[in-house]
């Protein structure tokens, strides 16, 4: 607090009548009022402060001049008081109600005491200066708006709960406004970085005191929706300049280039500043405001929590409202891409009100909404070069496989690269590239979304959503669906075949034909394995796992337990990589921590359209160690299912949740145990004595799960194509690969190695990005690290690595 002192003008000598002394040595103690009734006679100063500050006491008969001592009593007492007054009653504001007769010294001086501060975080002690400085004359603040604002920037450095923030910082940025005319520094602070970005984008509209007023305005807003009388004033804040309606949609771009956390008083203040915007109801305006809430609603650093929360609650409150195909992209994208519960419930909300304005049926909108990006129905869109006749006439993005490419072609030709003279023109269609790319992302989430989804099309409508949508399309036709003409009693599965210009599946297609997406738990050993072998057969790839999807079906075991399922139960999670993992997979949980109730969380998903709900408990487990006595495991525990009742879920039996579901919610836990176990750590077994050494050995050599059980699947029809196969063979467990130092077994769940004869360990920790062979998936690392281990050790004779050497029998 010293630096900033420096900035007040004069000398700050204490104004007569005020005690400093009265509270020295005094802090936190009960016996408090005792001394000052002992100290003080009780009409003075001091024990009628303590009596204003007790609630004790009506102020209502007291001369002006006798408030005014007062107050600058309070104020010595809050500035030496090192903790939140817990019940107090704050007396500044009856006694400053009517404006008192200050003088600039005592502003300096009120600003001055602040340097005894220590971080209480109620506020008290920085209302003083705020409350002078704004019943001044303006003439006589002008030359403390420096202190002023130094004074609220120290005070914005600690923590503060955010209602105390908000008022310090309107009425410190209404003083300082008074005097400058401009934005206030509250409003567009320095915490975060946000106020740079949009101070740039501002500009000179920073000094328009229309503008400013409307941002503070705009701060006022405590809701997500505001009230008719909010949005009136605000219409009439709007129409006092045409600065205003720029200098909104100039921070709401500074924003959307921002794309990182805000603060509190930020999240704020783009809260109202959407809603000031939402009142133009042009196209503009719509792109600008669906930016934000992807802006908002995601997570800069792939979290649950997002940027701006208040900001998200908003647009997205607004899209559901305007029209055009923008809002229904924006929200079905956040739909599938936000980690946040709240923001997807929200967006749930808005799509389902979005549906009803525009006549959907219910499960539409999320189909309807898929950006066309202006592609062709190949999935290819032209961008003209300009230039001379040496160089490509264009550039085209297309969707090849997975991705949107930027290729150049010349006479209807691709060239292998972009040439050099082409380069300079290929930032619009690289950019275009992009947001392809995020569409089709989101869109093969959905669609793999549907796996747990026993929903039926028409077929004109799948045609044309699923087969003949460039984007969609692209993944829709390498799927597996199923056809029947007889209202869903007989099913015919297939790929989509060309049959002239329309679509067959399996050889049915027309007007009173049913499709649904295949799914491996409905269909026959003999189907699955048929399947398989044709994609692995003609090394084709699925957009995601499909023919070789794993299968979950109801067990005796979970019979007998009824409404719970202890099938992945008991295993030891790295838990910060588990966490993330679930909320890429689309569950939400609340973190495990140190915490009172943080010993453990229920991981919560939705499934089948929001019908079903799958829950998954697990509990912190080991020691969490100093300093930061972070989780670093976690134990599994039961899954559960329930059906949607109205606003409520009821529990469900096991044997009771359809197929489907059941699958797709194992799946996700089996996936989250596979990977992140720590049963799949090679380097466990150099820790020495440890609390989860014998799980790590039953886990890490044991039986297999069911994602190992289609990896031995794939492997059988893999390796007779492979060089090493003749070294290679599988049984129960492992992969056993002849090397020439030694015969080696690789467990298909964990990838831990022993070695025949007397099962050492084997340690291999992995290196880059594993064996480059063609999967009909791409979605299970853990086969890639299998496979390049197996590579690495068929060749034993050609490793040079000292560290795997040392293991290795001479």
């Amino acid at each position: 607090m010293t630096i900033w002192v420096d900035h007040l003008p004069g000398t700050a000598l204490t104004p007569e009548g005020v005690d400093v002394r009265a509270y020295d040595g005094l802090r936190h103690h009960e016996w408090l009022r005792g001394k000052l009734r002992e100290r003080f006679a009780e009409d003075s100063v001091v024990w009628q402060t303590e009596l204003l500050i007790k609630g004790e006491v009506e102020i209502a008969a007291w001369p002006i001049s006798f408030r005014r001592l007062v107050a600058l009593q309070y104020h010595v007492r809050a500035a030496n008081h090192d903790a939140p007054g817990y019940g107090v009653v704050p007396g500044l504001g009856r006694l400053t109600a009517e404006p008192l007769a200050w003088t600039r010294a005592d502003l300096r001086w009120a600003l001055y005491v602040l340097r005894g501060w220590s971080g209480s975080y109620d506020g008290e002690a920085f209302q003083l200066p705020a409350i002078i400085a704004s019943q001044l004359p303006v003439g006589d603040v002008a030359e403390f708006v420096p202190g002023l604002e130094a004074a609220l920037d120290e005070f914005k450095r600690h923590w503060a709960p955010s209602e105390v923030r908000r008022s310090i910082g309107f009425a410190y940025g209404a003083a300082v406004t008074r005097v400058t005319g401009e934005v206030s520094p509250h409003l567009l602070g320095t915490g975060d970085g946000f106020g740079f970005v949009a101070r740039k984008h501002l500009g000179e509209r920073t000094t328009d005191r229309a503008v400013a007023e409307a941002l503070e305005f705009a701060c006022t807003l405590a809701k997500p929706v505001p009230t008719r009388a909010w949005s009136h004033r605000a219409e009439a804040l709007l129409s006092a300049s045409p600065e205003v309606a720029g200098a909104v949609r100039g921070l709401l771009v500074a924003f959307c280039e921002h794309s990182r956390w805000l603060t509190d008083d930020h999240d704020l203040l783009l809260r109202g500043v959407c809603w000031l915007a939402a009142l133009d109801s042009g196209e503009e305006t719509t792109e600008v405001l669906a930016g934000t809430a992807l802006a908002a609603a995601l997570s800069a650093d792939r979290t649950a929590y997002p940027n701006a929360p208040r900001t998200a609650a908003a647009a997205i409150e607004i899209l559901a409202g305007r029209a055009g195909d923008v809002p229904g992209q924006v929200l079905g994208r956040l739909a599938l891409s936000a980690r946040s519960k709240p923001v997807r419930k929200r967006v749930r909300e808005a799509l389902e009100r979005l549906a009803v304005a525009r006549g959907w049926a219910p499960g539409e909108a999320l189909e309807l909404a898929v950006d066309r990006h202006g592609l062709d129905g190949d999935g290819r869109r032209e961008f003209p070069v300009p230039g001379a006749d040496s160089v490509p006439e264009l550039l085209v993005v297309e969707i090849v496989g997975e991705k949107a490419m930027t290729r150049a072609w010349r006479d209807g030709r691709p060239l292998r690269s972009v040439p050099a003279a082409v380069r300079p023109h290929a930032g619009p269609a690289k950019a275009f590239a992009a947001e392809v790319n995020k569409t089709l992302a989101s869109e093969r989430r959905r669609l793999e979304d549907l796996m747990a989804y026993d929903r039926t099309w028409s077929w004109e409508v799948w045609e044309q959503r699923y087969l003949r949508h460039p984007v969609t399309g692209t993944l829709g036709r390498r799927l597996i669906w199923q056809a029947s003409e007889d209202g869903g009693r007989g099913w015919v599965s297939g790929l989509p075949e060309r049959d002239g210009d329309g679509w067959v599946v399996g050889g049915l297609s027309g007007a009173e034909t049913l499709v649904r997406l295949w799914h491996p738990v409905l269909a026959e050993a003999g189907e699955v394995a048929a399947w398989r072998e044709h994609f692995a057969g003609a090394e084709l790839r699925q957009p995601f796992k499909q023919a070789f999807r794993e299968v979950y079906r109801v067990t005796p075991a979970e019979v007998g337990t009824g409404v719970y399922s202890n099938r992945f139960a008991g295993h030891i999670l790295r838990y910060r990589q588990a966490n993330a993992l679930m909320r890429v997979r689309g569950w939400s949980a609340d973190y495990l921590g140190t915490w009172s109730d943080g010993w453990d969380s229920l991981a919560v998903r939705e499934l089948a359209g929001g019908e079903w709900q799958a829950t998954f408990r697990h509990e912190t487990a080991g020691e969490q160690r100093a300093p930061h006595y972070q989780v670093e495991h976690c134990s599994t525990d039961q899954v559960r299912f329930a059906r949607r009742d109205g606003r409520q879920w009821a529990a469900v039996r096991i044997d009771e949740v359809p197929p489907r579901v059941l699958s797709e919610a194992m799946r996700d836990v089996d996936l989250f145990v596979g990977v992140t176990s720590i049963a799949d750590d090679e380097t466990w077994a150099d820790r020495g004595e440890h609390g989860f050494r014998e799980y790590w050995e039953q886990a890490g050599f044991g039986e297999l799960a069911g994602s190992a059980e289609v990896r031995r699947d794939v492997l059988g029809r893999l390796l007779p194509r492979l060089a090493i196969g003749a070294r290679c063979e599988l049984d129960d467990r492992f992969l056993r690969v002849r090397g020439t130092r030694a015969v080696y077994k690789i467990h298909l769940g964990s990838g831990n190695i022993l070695m025949e004869p007397n099962d050492a360990y084997l340690c291999i920790v992995a290196k880059g990005t594993g064996a480059r062979v063609s999967l009909p998936f791409d979605d299970d690392e853990r086969l890639s690290l299998i496979l390049s281990k197996a590579f690495l050790l068929a060749a034993d004779d050609k490793i040079t690595d000292a560290t795997i050497l040392r293991q290795l029998p001479s």
